[in-house]
């Protein structure tokens, strides 16, 4: 079988794309040969600096043949009433090359027509090829593309040569206007000459021999062995964060791991802001000891094999050195004055132009902190008041500061540093970097106390203000990042385990936006009920992202609880409902006596008359309905939805032998409306927990 290679080189592709746009040529050319009915064993794209190329295995040589009908007009338009054959007949064969009576006739369901079937026999491979890898090029998920010189073709990057082969011949194409050869270039700096392919599958072989490792994948792991090997000799850890690792094996074609140091006087600065300027700006991994503290140590990939690496390392030393320093710098200028001091210059800093200055913020965080740390206080938990009081003021102080205005990603974690350097409680302190947790999804949560208060009521304000002057998320834009701070919300309160209303804690952000200087929130109802609509909302997207059907959540979506964790519990239980064998009928007979609830034309009396109840089948499904009131009461005071759930499930059988035994809409109205007042006792007993009748099992 033969080998197909195309290989598209380019000066430098951009290295945070290139991951993305060879797997996207893959995908391209892969769902194009599927729909051109090209059979193939395998293929194998690969991806470096200033190339992608794609190889073929086990290819077919051209598609097969297939038989294709063709339709043309109805027979009755076809034919005349002498049988004989019309215009329309006559120019649609002649369309096909046929005469008119080699036409045959198609039966369909919307009637009879004439038509043709003829064997189309496939095209070579080699001829279909070239527009299959041009298409793939011109929809690569590239932002802006740009011309080389005067040619009018467009790529991400000016193309210099194109391969295109078969086995070991070239296939005759012009591609993003360069002619196919078998000529592919080698390391810039190693091998920069022209080099010929004597067959396809030699690409790989040949590529490694010229300096060139072209298996993205294989590179990368070249990269992994090499820095956890020189890390290993030092009895340090590596950081690699999986976005650095793609970038700096994307800038390499043959990847030589170096280790080199920095002076350790650097180390009385923020580590994060070191880790931060190394890797953002260096691209180095940075290394650490076993409890993750910094060490004086970096690994920088180079993409040179030197006769003296000393001259490389000691080169990279030198220029990580001024940005050390400007960490340092900027850190030591910080602390001329305290945190404190700082919070001064948030009164001229706006938060958003309708919602005043990150000053006004600090403050309502302030009073919404303390308001839940009086609450948590409340539940038994052990926070001091003045000092969440504290914390909140100081929370945004450090956006003023010179280190996170150079490095913003270290807000709340300079506030630490800086708290704990002013002699602040480590309470306090600790609370600065936390209140911003979780900062994605899955991400830790705060662990103190007054990070908790902290973090709950900076994103409570957040959401109240921005719902308030009418700027929620539209679509896929969300400017504040609300929907995430929604479900960090919903996620402290569930599982911090703090049984907190989110009616009280939304109630008390919109209060905090009225203050003396005036009102800010002047549709205090309509806010209240978007921004309660839109924590429920978010329900739906943290539980489907662990696993939880969308029938359980509308299920508890239904009776709307309005305290996460009571909600989480009920979610709980409705999954372990449904792997009882009695789920099933249970959530059938809910949704019968729903309807049935639904239809009946006057209120129904909450009270059953014992007198009333003539058939045995009622008067069981009675007895049941009272023994379950008196069994759940106690576990729903408990919140063990579960096990309520376990018993309700008893009403299986009565439920079932009360609709085969039973005539509901009886034509006696006092026996109708009993009826009608034990199934509402039913319905009203398994809605303690969830809607049943929700569940599509």
């Amino acid at each position: 079988m033969t080998t197909i290679l195309f290989e598209l080189g380019c000066e430098e592709l951009p290295p945070k794309s290139l991951k993305t746009l060879r797997d996207a040529l893959q995908n391209s050319v892969t769902e194009q040969l599927s729909d051109a009915d090209i059979s193939f064993d395998t293929i194998k794209a690969f991806a470096a600096p200033r190339r992608l190329a794609l190889q073929i295995h086990g290819i077919a040589d051209k598609q097969p043949d297939r038989s294709e009908q063709k339709r043309g007009p109805a027979i009755k338009a076809a034919f005349d009433a002498e049988g004989n054959p019309t215009r329309a007949a006559i120019g649609f064969a002649k369309g096909l090359g046929i005469e008119a009576s080699e036409l045959m006739i198609i039966n369909t369901d919307k009637g009879d027509y004439v038509g043709y079937e003829q064997m189309v026999h496939g095209k070579a491979v080699a001829d279909l090829l070239p527009q299959i890898f041009q298409t793939a090029l011109d929809n690569l998920p590239i932002a802006k593309r740009m011309r080389s010189g005067t040619s009018r073709n467009e790529f991400v990057r000016p193309v210099q040569w194109v391969v295109l082969m078969a086995d070991d011949t070239v296939i005759d194409a012009t591609i993003q206007g360069h002619q196919s050869g078998q000529q592919t270039r080698g390391h810039r700096f190693h091998s920069p000459d022209y080099h010929a392919i004597n067959h396809a599958n030699d690409y790989e072989a040949l590529l490694e021999g010229l300096k060139v490792v072209a298996d993205f994948d294989k590179r990368q792991a070249f990269i992994n062995n090499q820095v956890q090997a020189l890390a290993d000799e030092i009895n340090a850890t590596a950081i690699v964060p999986q976005d650095l690792l793609d970038e700096v094996t994307a800038l390499v074609d043959f990847p030589i791991a170096l280790r080199a140091d920095f002076e350790p006087r650097f180390l009385q600065v923020p580590q994060e802001a070191l880790i931060s300027t190394m890797q953002a700006d260096q691209k180095y991994f940075c290394l650490t000891d076993k409890d993750g503290k910094l060490q004086p140590y970096f690994i920088f990939i180079t993409n040179i094999a030197s006769k003296d690496p000393k001259q490389i390392i000691e080169g990279n030393e030198k220029v990580v050195r001024p940005r050390l320093a400007d960490a340092e710098f900027f850190f030591l200028q910080d602390q001329k004055q305290p945190l404190s001091a700082l919070t001064e210059n948030l009164k001229t800093r706006i938060f958003q132009d309708q919602l005043g200055s990150i000053w006004e913020k600090s403050a309502r965080i302030a009073k919404l902190a303390t308001f839940i740390a009086t609450l948590l206080q409340e539940q038994g938990q052990q926070v001091n008041i003045d000092e969440t009081a504290r914390a909140a003021m100081l929370s945004k102080a450090d956006l003023a500061s010179s280190l996170v205005s150079e490095y913003p990603d270290l807000q709340g974690i300079a506030g630490t540093y800086y708290a704990r350097l002013n002699g602040e409680p480590e309470a306090v302190a600790a609370s600065l970097e936390e209140q911003y947790l979780p900062k994605f999804s899955g991400d830790a949560l705060p662990k103190t106390p007054i990070g908790i208060c902290l973090a709950l009521a900076d994103r409570l304000d957040t959401l109240v203000g921005i719902f308030a002057i009418g700027q929620p998320p539209t679509g896929s834009k969300d400017p504040f990042s609300l929907r995430r701070s929604a479900i960090g919300i919903l996620r402290i309160l569930i599982e911090k385990q703090l049984p907190i209303n989110l009616i009280v804690l939304v109630e008390q952000a919109i209060k905090n936006y009225n203050d003396a200087s005036g009102s800010k929130i002047t549709n205090m109802g309509d806010t209240f009920t978007q921004v309660m609509n839109f924590l429920n909302s978010r329900y739906r997207a943290m539980y489907t992202e662990q696993g939880v059907s969308v029938d359980t959540i509308q299920a508890v979506q239904a009776i709307n609880p309005h305290m996460p964790l009571d909600f989480d519990q009920r979610i709980r239980a409705v999954q372990a409902f449904r792997a009882l064998s009695q789920a099933s009928m249970l959530a059938d007979s809910n949704k019968r006596v729903a309807n049935i609830l639904a239809k009946s034309e006057s209120a129904v009396s909450e009270s059953v008359d014992e007198t009333l109840l003539t058939e045995p089948a009622e008067q069981a499904l009675y007895s049941s309905v009272r023994h379950a009131q008196t069994a759940v009461q106690p576990l729903l005071a408990q919140a063990n939805y579960t096990q309520a759930l376990q018993t309700l499930a008893s009403l299986d059988e009565p439920l079932t032998q009360f609709f085969d035994g039973v005539m509901v809409n009886s034509e006696d109205t006092a026996l109708k409306n009993n009826r009608l007042a034990l199934l509402k006792q039913v319905r009203a007993l398994f809605l303690t927990v969830a809607d049943i009748s929700e569940l599509q099992l």
